[in-house]
Protein backbone atom coordinates (compact mmCIF):
# COMPACT_ATOMS: atom_id res chain seq x y z
CA UNK A 1 0.00 0.00 0.00
CA UNK A 2 1.02 3.32 -0.98
CA UNK A 3 0.27 6.85 0.43
CA UNK A 4 -0.21 9.75 -1.49
CA UNK A 5 1.06 12.89 0.53
CA UNK A 6 1.40 16.71 0.10
CA UNK A 7 3.51 18.49 2.40
CA UNK A 8 2.62 22.51 2.88
CA UNK A 9 4.49 24.81 4.92
CA UNK A 10 5.60 28.28 4.22
CA UNK A 11 8.90 27.63 5.80
CA UNK A 12 11.42 25.83 3.15
CA UNK A 13 13.31 24.40 5.53
CA UNK A 14 10.54 22.86 7.34
CA UNK A 15 9.14 21.75 3.81
CA UNK A 16 11.98 20.25 2.77
CA UNK A 17 13.03 18.37 5.76
CA UNK A 18 9.41 16.83 5.90
CA UNK A 19 9.45 15.97 2.22
CA UNK A 20 13.09 14.24 2.95
CA UNK A 21 10.89 11.99 5.92
CA UNK A 22 8.39 10.96 3.51
CA UNK A 23 10.98 9.99 0.37
CA UNK A 24 12.56 8.19 3.08
CA UNK A 25 9.49 5.99 4.37
CA UNK A 26 8.58 3.31 1.60
CA UNK A 27 4.84 3.60 2.19
CA UNK A 28 4.69 7.32 1.85
CA UNK A 29 4.78 8.66 -1.84
CA UNK A 30 5.52 12.67 -2.36
CA UNK A 31 3.34 13.91 -4.94
CA UNK A 32 4.09 17.63 -4.36
CA UNK A 33 5.39 20.65 -1.61
CA UNK A 34 3.52 23.75 -1.44
CA UNK A 35 4.43 27.31 0.15
CA UNK A 36 0.98 27.78 1.34
CA UNK A 37 -2.45 26.66 1.30
CA UNK A 38 -3.82 28.45 -1.86
CA UNK A 39 -0.91 26.95 -3.93
CA UNK A 40 -2.08 23.50 -1.94
CA UNK A 41 -5.56 24.27 -2.94
CA UNK A 42 -4.60 24.15 -6.87
CA UNK A 43 -2.06 21.24 -6.29
CA UNK A 44 -5.27 19.18 -4.38
CA UNK A 45 -7.64 20.08 -7.75
CA UNK A 46 -5.10 19.11 -10.25
CA UNK A 47 -4.76 15.49 -8.11
CA UNK A 48 -5.82 14.58 -4.89
CA UNK A 49 -3.58 12.63 -2.06
CA UNK A 50 -4.43 10.79 0.87
CA UNK A 51 -2.36 13.12 3.34
CA UNK A 52 -1.39 16.23 3.91
CA UNK A 53 1.51 16.93 5.93
CA UNK A 54 -0.22 20.62 6.75
CA UNK A 55 1.66 23.37 8.81
CA UNK A 56 -0.78 25.82 10.75
CA UNK A 57 0.75 29.14 10.48
CA UNK A 58 1.35 30.38 7.36
CA UNK A 59 0.43 34.05 5.28
CA UNK A 60 -3.31 33.71 3.69
CA UNK A 61 -4.45 30.91 5.07
CA UNK A 62 -4.02 28.99 8.26
CA UNK A 63 -3.48 25.41 8.29
CA UNK A 64 -6.68 24.96 9.98
CA UNK A 65 -8.80 27.61 8.20
CA UNK A 66 -7.33 25.72 5.05
CA UNK A 67 -8.50 21.99 6.07
CA UNK A 68 -12.27 23.97 7.20
CA UNK A 69 -12.44 24.66 3.57
CA UNK A 70 -12.28 21.63 1.93
CA UNK A 71 -15.07 20.27 1.30
CA UNK A 72 -13.56 16.74 1.25
CA UNK A 73 -10.24 16.94 2.76
CA UNK A 74 -7.90 13.68 3.24
CA UNK A 75 -6.29 13.09 6.22
CA UNK A 76 -4.43 15.62 7.82
CA UNK A 77 -0.83 15.91 10.20
CA UNK A 78 -0.65 18.49 11.01
CA UNK A 79 2.85 19.96 11.36
CA UNK A 80 3.61 23.23 13.27
CA UNK A 81 6.22 24.64 16.01
CA UNK A 82 3.01 26.20 18.09
CA UNK A 83 1.31 23.48 20.90
CA UNK A 84 -1.78 25.51 21.28
CA UNK A 85 -3.45 24.39 18.04
CA UNK A 86 -3.63 20.51 19.09
CA UNK A 87 -7.09 20.95 20.31
CA UNK A 88 -8.40 22.42 17.10
CA UNK A 89 -6.59 20.19 15.47
CA UNK A 90 -7.81 17.13 16.65
CA UNK A 91 -11.05 18.51 16.81
CA UNK A 92 -10.49 18.66 12.67
CA UNK A 93 -9.83 15.01 13.02
CA UNK A 94 -6.03 15.49 12.29
CA UNK A 95 -4.16 11.96 12.58
CA UNK A 96 -1.44 13.32 14.36
CA UNK A 97 0.03 16.43 15.85
CA UNK A 98 3.86 17.24 15.35
CA UNK A 99 5.88 19.83 16.96
CA UNK A 100 8.69 21.15 15.20
CA UNK A 101 11.52 20.79 15.30
CA UNK A 102 10.35 17.38 14.24
CA UNK A 103 12.75 13.96 14.51
CA UNK A 104 12.63 11.44 12.11
CA UNK A 105 11.34 9.18 14.86
CA UNK A 106 8.52 10.80 15.96
CA UNK A 107 7.37 11.38 11.65
CA UNK A 108 7.77 7.94 11.55
CA UNK A 109 5.27 6.90 14.80
CA UNK A 110 2.87 9.61 13.12
CA UNK A 111 3.26 7.78 9.23
CA UNK A 112 2.60 4.78 11.01
CA UNK A 113 -0.51 5.55 12.59
CA UNK A 114 -1.59 6.75 9.74
CA UNK A 115 -1.11 3.96 7.51
CA UNK A 116 -2.71 2.20 10.34
CA UNK A 117 -5.48 4.50 9.24
CA UNK A 118 -5.39 3.86 5.90
CA UNK A 119 -5.23 -0.19 6.11
CA UNK A 120 -8.47 -0.09 8.57
CA UNK A 121 -10.55 2.21 5.52
CA UNK A 122 -9.22 -0.27 2.80
CA UNK A 123 -10.36 -3.62 4.76
CA UNK A 124 -13.43 -5.17 2.81
CA UNK A 125 -16.24 -5.09 4.97
CA UNK A 126 -16.87 -8.74 6.86
CA UNK A 127 -19.73 -9.75 5.81
CA UNK A 128 -22.60 -10.27 8.70
CA UNK A 129 -23.13 -13.95 9.18
CA UNK A 130 -25.81 -15.88 7.41
CA UNK A 131 -29.26 -16.06 9.02
CA UNK A 132 -28.78 -19.53 9.37
CA UNK A 133 -26.13 -19.23 11.67
CA UNK A 134 -27.93 -16.57 13.91
CA UNK A 135 -30.22 -18.36 17.07
CA UNK A 136 -31.46 -16.99 20.50
CA UNK A 137 -32.06 -18.04 23.78
CA UNK A 138 -35.16 -17.82 25.83
CA UNK A 139 -36.27 -18.63 29.32
CA UNK A 140 -38.56 -21.36 29.71
CA UNK A 141 -39.62 -23.32 33.20
CA UNK A 142 -35.99 -21.97 34.58
CA UNK A 143 -34.11 -23.18 31.89
CA UNK A 144 -32.57 -21.82 28.68
CA UNK A 145 -33.41 -22.88 25.24
CA UNK A 146 -31.84 -22.40 22.29
CA UNK A 147 -33.63 -21.52 19.00
CA UNK A 148 -32.36 -20.91 15.84
CA UNK A 149 -33.68 -18.10 13.87
CA UNK A 150 -34.30 -19.89 10.68
CA UNK A 151 -36.91 -22.21 12.59
CA UNK A 152 -39.30 -19.06 14.05
CA UNK A 153 -42.33 -18.27 11.63
CA UNK A 154 -43.22 -15.56 13.33
CA UNK A 155 -43.37 -13.89 17.46
CA UNK A 156 -47.58 -13.59 18.73
CA UNK A 157 -47.68 -11.30 22.07
CA UNK A 158 -50.66 -11.73 24.00
CA UNK A 159 -50.48 -9.64 27.59
CA UNK A 160 -47.50 -10.76 29.36
CA UNK A 161 -46.66 -13.44 27.27
CA UNK A 162 -44.46 -14.18 23.31
CA UNK A 163 -45.62 -17.20 21.64
CA UNK A 164 -42.95 -18.12 18.90
CA UNK A 165 -44.42 -19.87 16.18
Amino acid sequence: MTITCLVIDDEPVARKGIAGYVEQTPFLSLLGTCKGALEANEALHRQPVDLLFLDIQMPDLTGTEFVRSLEHPPAVIFTTAYRDYAIEGFELNALDYLVKPISFQRFLKAANKAKHHFEMQRQPTQKAPSPEAEYFFIKSDGQFIKIKLEDVLFFESEKDYVFIH
